[in-house]
Formats: C-alpha cells, sequence, structure tokens
C-alpha cells in the first residue's frame, strides 16, 4: 500500500503575507513539513500543490515535487482542502488503494512520531482518516457571553453548576495533517464528521498561526524546543 504526502501551499495569505515561505530559524517555513515527510520514511512521493512560483522554486529545492501549477479557483480564499487534495489526487492517478497525508504547510512543530501514529492506525485498521486533536482546555459546555446589557448568559445553561471534572472531555481539529484513504478522498467524504479516528497532541505540539502576534510566539516556542 503506498503512501503520498500532499503539501497545499497558495501564495495568497490576508493576514501574514507570504507566510508559507517566511524564513522561521534560517528556514523557509514551507522547508519543515517537506523535511519531515521526507524524514518519515513514509511516502513514495512529496508533493507540493501551489499556484506560486516562489513556492513552487523553494520547495523543489526542499526535495520535494511540483509536477503540476494548480489552478486559481483552487487558489483563492475560498478554496476548501478537499476541494484541493482531490484535484491533485485526479492529476497524480493515484489508485483508490493509496494512502495520502495532506500535510498543512506551517506545521514546523509537527514530528515524525505523530506522522508513523497516525500511519498505523490508518493502515492497520477501517478509518477512512486519521487526523490529530488537541483536548478543550476547559469544558466548551461552560462557555458564556454577554448579552446587549452585558449580563453573563451560559451557552448551555443546564451545566452551569456542572462540576468540570463531570462533563465529558472534548476535542477539536489541531489543523495539521490528514492522513486517509485515496478513495475517500476521491469521493469527496467529510473529514471530521465520516469515518475517522483522532490522535491526541499535547497542547505544546502545535499553534494556530493568524497574526503576526502568532508568528512571533511560534520563533519563541521553536527557538526553545531547538535550544
Amino acid at each position: 500500500m503506498a503512501s503520498v504526502a500532499i503539501i497545499p501551499a497558495r501564495g495568497g495569505s490576508k493576514r501574514i503575507p507570504r507566510k508559507n515561505v517566511r524564513m522561521l530559524a534560517g528556514k523557509p517555513a514551507i522547508a519543515y513539513p517537506i523535511e519531515l515527510a521526507l524524514k518519515s520514511g513514509l511516502f513514495e512521493r512529496v508533493i507540493v500543490t501551489t499556484e506560486d512560483q516562489e513556492i513552487a522554486e523553494i520547495a523543489i529545492a526542499f526535495g520535494a515535487e511540483v509536477p503540476f501549477t494548480r489552478s486559481a479557483h483552487l487558489s483563492d480564499d475560498f478554496a476548501n482542502t478537499i476541494d484541493v487534495i482531490t484535484d491533485a489526487v485526479l492529476r497524480l492517478e493515484l489508485t483508490d488503494s493509496d494512502l495520502l497525508c495532506c500535510i498543512y504547510p506551517i506545521t514546523p512543530l509537527l514530528v515524525v512520531e505523530r506522522l508513523l501514529q497516525a500511519h498505523n492506525l490508518l493502515e492497520t485498521g477501517t478509518w477512512d482518516f486519521v487526523f490529530p486533536a488537541l483536548e478543550y482546555i476547559t469544558p466548551i459546555e461552560r462557555a458564556f457571553r454577554k448579552d446587549l446589557s452585558g449580563k453573563v448568559n451560559f451557552l448551555v445553561p443546564q451545566f452551569a453548576l456542572t462540576r468540570t471534572q463531570d462533563i465529558e472531555k472534548a476535542f477539536y481539529d489541531a489543523g495539521q495533517f490528514y492522513f486517509g484513504r485515496v478513495k475517500a478522498w476521491k469521493s469527496e467524504l467529510p473529514i471530521l464528521s465520516g469515518n475517522a479516528t483522532f490522535i491526541e497532541l499535547e497542547k505544546n505540539e502545535t499553534i494556530d498561526i493568524d497574526e503576526e502576534a502568532d508568528w512571533n510566539f511560534l520563533e519563541k516556542l521553536f527557538e526553545f524546543r531547538h535550544a
């Protein structure tokens, strides 16, 4: 059963311009998932799908393939992961029995062990997808908001007096990678709500990069981890 890694990396980024090629500890950010995928030994091919020439050149320099240029309509703000990966699957003519891991380009905290863990679950089980997730640090059932008068209102009032230790754990998508069967990608099956399971990450294994403050924190965290 062959495995392929695909890294979707478009050139546009509104909140942090050109973040996929921004330098992080001496390398373009996209270099880290490429090197990780190659180091894992899991993949016969590591492919970057992009519409951007600079990203393509950097990807090739760090050992990835860029066998085609992604179309413009799959590179705008409305393109979703499933559409982008399905397009790549069809272009590459992958077989239904293959495995495919979509790895996001800004994942410098991802480690090989997590890819191996997800691959093992997928290869030995009947799941369509395996992905990493994090536990909510506080129960979402205890969330509240202010009304127009400033008064506190619980979103789920019946949990207002429930002890946190009595509430079932809840998790959210870590946004690092999705390891799935090519057949499932081709069929555009839902990842999170379909026949999927997750591996649980520790809270220091990932960070959302949405603004400059996040990037600055990533640089400090990355420096600390590699000191």
